[in-house]
């Protein structure tokens, strides 16, 4: 059986949050999702809690980060072509994210950008040419 990530984050405004990770392709999962919670189901083996911060104080004493001012996390996801990429940040930032918060990655053989989502959060999206990774590695590895 293939191993589960769920990534919990906590959300100033949980309607929002949801029509947010709807637009940039996540689906919702009602079966553990609430008003106080919702679970966004990004591939088989990834879902995002999104969590209110009354319900996301239940599982940590800590304080809960603004992260649009501290960071927090990186969170990075995999993208099938230098296009998904592009099309994933067009949708982010149709859907009141904000893109490229870091500077565009472009080595060739891998190609990456950024959003933050409406409550900080920054997600990379990444594209590798794994083949061709290796061959960059293999020649900078001396002999």
């Amino acid at each position: 059986m293939s191993r589960l990530i769920f990534l919990n984050l906590p959300v100033a405004d949980l309607q929002r949050a949801v029509a947010f990770y709807e637009a940039v392709g996540a689906t919702r999962n009602p079966q553990f999702s609430d008003h106080t919670a919702a679970c966004m189901v990004i591939s088989e083996t990834i879902h995002v809690m999104l969590l209110t911060h009354d319900k996301f104080r239940q599982f940590t004493p800590k304080a809960i980060a603004d992260a649009r001012a501290t960071s927090e996390v990186l969170i990075a996801l995999s993208a099938e072509s230098r296009a998904a990429v592009d099309d994933m940040l067009a949708k982010a930032g149709e859907a009141g994210g904000r893109a490229d918060p870091a500077p565009v990655q472009d080595h060739g053989f891998m190609y990456g950008r950024s959003f933050e989502d409406p409550d900080g959060h920054i997600w990379e999206i990444v594209w590798m040419d794994v083949e061709a990774a290796a061959k960059a590695q293999a020649e900078m590895t001396p002999a």
